[in-house]
């Protein structure tokens, strides 16, 4: 069963679930210490995806 192009089936095939695992780790907020150092003028970077509004091509 598909719904908005991501497989939702519990046996996903290793390519997928890999793509999966890379986009679930690039999407986390910047550093705390990262904000700090560049004195809060990066408090978020562009690539931050939610789950419902941006669906991923996998």
């Amino acid at each position: 069963m598909e719904k908005g192009g991501v497989n939702l089936a519990k046996n996903k095939h290793l390519a997928r679930k890999l793509r999966l695992a890379h986009a679930n780790k690039q999407n986390s907020p910047v550093p705390l210490w990262v904000v700090i150092k560049t004195m809060g003028k990066f408090r978020r970077h562009p690539k931050l995806r939610h789950w419902r509004q941006t669906k991923l091509k996998v």
